[in-house]
């Protein structure tokens, strides 16, 4: 209403139109005379109605220009609230997370599955996945879920290639979809899962938990068995592998980002101390494990 009213200020018949001194002047002749004559009614209905017309002509512009202000400040409040939502989903979503409310969890963020927002894909991905290791959890329902997760983090990955989590979480997927799909997909996908790791620790050097996923790839293809070895070098001209020394490079420089910050850290880093033949650390780094307190699920598991 208040853009109609603004232009009808603009036109001639939103006001009355009083007849100015230049309707019955004329312009000055070569002569220099100023000469006049008054204009008969024909011809001020047509000058009129084309004044009418150009008028109508050069507030479009206007027009159109008000328009967009209104719609962008619309678009502009309708996004910030969008912000505004997703960011207090966030917050709700870390303070369950935290709290270990897994199903709460998954609950809440399965509402918005279909979402476009990498933060809250790959958190869906994560939520998925810890719903996957409870021990209520079917081994049908199981594979489902893990499926699932897969399926969240890989959007999640393509909505931000920028995002260490998504990156992070995309690996950790594609590990848990290998235990069903055989040993070949597994090595094969084992490049993919160590380019993703790699990346995520380049975009956040101070995520510990992916410098400790790194260091449980390196951990499982040092330990690789005979006959996955010679499988792998049958498949692949350059198979996948590594060493205790690198594994235990990373469970140490994991737990300097910070430490104690994963009960699993403590353990594999004792195992690896086990593997090197370092009874003395191993046993203080399994010690520091078994005190850890239990936190989660996979903690009582695994403790």
């Amino acid at each position: 209403m208040a853009l109609a009213a603004r232009l009808w200020r603009f036109l001639p018949w939103g006001r009355r139109v009083f007849p100015g001194p230049w309707l019955s002047r004329g312009v000055a002749g070569s002569r220099g005379l100023c000469c006049t004559r008054r204009l008969r009614g024909s011809e001020v209905m047509g000058n009129l109605g084309a004044f009418k017309r150009s008028l109508l002509l050069s507030a479009l512009p206007y027009l159109g220009f008000e328009a967009y202000q209104v719609f962008s400040q619309a678009a502009m409040v309708h996004a910030t609230a969008k912000v505004f939502r997703v960011e207090e989903i966030l917050e709700q979503a870390d303070y369950l997370y935290e709290s270990g409310e897994t199903e709460k969890l998954y609950q809440l963020l399965t509402q918005y599955k279909e979402s476009e927002d990498a933060e809250l894909l790959w958190r869906l991905a994560r939520a998925s996945r810890d719903i996957a290791q409870l021990s209520g959890t079917s081994e049908e329902e199981k594979k489902l879920l893990i499926y699932e997760a897969l399926e969240y983090a890989k959007r999640a990955l393509e909505k931000n290639e920028s995002s260490f989590a998504a990156h992070k979480w995309y690996a950790i997927c594609i590990s848990d979809v290998g235990d069903y799909e055989g040993i070949k997909a597994k090595i094969a996908n084992a490049y993919i899962i160590k380019e993703h790791f790699e990346k995520a620790i380049e975009l956040n050097p101070k995520d510990a938990t992916s410098i400790h996923l790194m260091g449980i790839w390196c951990y499982t293809f040092a330990e690789m068995p005979w006959y996955q070895r010679r499988i792998a070098k049958v498949l692949f001209a350059t198979p996948p592998s590594s060493t205790y020394e690198e594994a235990l490079g990373y469970f140490h420089r994991a737990e300097q980002v910070d430490p104690n910050f994963y009960s699993k850290n403590l353990l594999l880093l004792g195992k690896t101390y086990l593997k090197l033949h370092n009874k003395k650390l191993a046993a203080f780094w399994l010690m520091k494990a078994k005190d850890y307190p239990a936190h989660t699920e996979e903690d009582k598991q695994r403790l």
